[in-house]
């Protein structure tokens, strides 16, 4: 198995290390307008107080990165990406390190040149396995000392089975180092689907990183919410293939720290796998839970 590698993001004034020696590390999602039409009409009106509140009780609720997404359709995406974050580092005084979650390749160059010329090393969200999306994200990556997602789905699309799965990471771990970018700067998303349009799809995602993770050792993440979509009962749903998937390498989830299933999860991982000396955060985060 290869060792566990860390990867170092940092806002100007916080760095925060991703490792599977180390505790869970919280990707908060919140800060995304689809879905959200309040969220759209008030970033139409430039109004960003949702996206502070929004970034300052993801970080109370534990979260040490924040997944920021301008997705409004009809908006100048550039500017409104690099707007939000400049209102998410206000809010939180540059303690959240900032996740860029673009798929257009203008916003995040702008995104990118604002928060790093700054000093910050932000997570890129998301390039996947497909030669075109690979030469246009890799290359920015690489010229602003970014960590980067890979997505483990490629020109065929969605994979199936872990053994896809498993590929499509190598072939993204390859086309990095490629250009220069350390293996440790890649965080490898296995692609989580709805278990309610393949109910055997979360099994093939828990084989997928436990593969991944015996090549690599890179961190994993995963959009884990996608498991329940649809399904009934979704907080504990989600909590649970959370646990499953911290036990096989899951180390940094993009999730919503704020439900407290999620919260008690991750929590629980930790201290399972020996993270928590003492229990010490466990204890901690029971207290808070039985005082509210």
């Amino acid at each position: 198995m290869k060792q566990n590698l860390t990867t170092w993001v940092k806002s100007p004034k916080r760095a925060v290390s991703i490792s599977r020696d180390e505790r869970m590390v919280i990707i908060g999602e919140r800060i995304n307008p689809t879905g959200r039409k309040v969220l759209q009409e008030e970033l139409r009106r430039g109004d960003f107080d949702r996206v502070r509140r929004d970034a300052v009780s993801q970080l109370e609720a534990g979260a040490d990165i924040l997944d920021v997404n301008a997705g409004v359709p009809g908006m100048d995406q550039p500017k409104l990406l690099v707007e939000m974050i400049r209102a998410v580092r206000e809010a939180t005084a540059d303690e959240a390190v900032i996740c860029i979650d673009t798929a257009d390749r203008a916003s995040l160059e702008a995104a990118l040149n604002h928060y790093c010329g700054e000093g910050g090393k932000p997570l890129v969200n998301s390039v996947s396995a497909e030669s075109k999306r690979m030469r246009e994200v890799l290359p920015l990556v690489k010229d602003y000392g970014a960590a980067v997602i890979g997505l483990a789905s490629g020109d065929g699309g969605i994979p199936k089975t872990a053994e896809q799965r498993l590929e499509n990471a190598s072939r993204i771990i390859e086309e990095a180092t490629k250009l220069g970018i350390p293996v440790e700067d890649v965080v490898i998303d296995p692609v989580v689907l709805t278990l309610g349009v393949d109910w055997r799809s979360g099994k093939e995602v828990v084989r997928a990183i436990s593969m991944i993770v015996e090549q690599f050792g890179v961190n994993i993440t995963m959009g884990a919410s996608n498991v329940s979509f649809g399904m009934a009962d979704r907080p504990h749903l989600t909590a649970f293939f959370l646990a499953m998937c911290a036990v096989v390498g899951l180390s940094c989830p993009i999730c919503n720290p704020l439900e407290r299933e999620t919260r008690i999860a991750l929590q629980a991982a930790d201290l399972v796998l020996a993270r928590d000396e003492y229990g010490a955060r466990w204890i901690e985060g029971f207290r808070t839970r039985t005082a509210q």
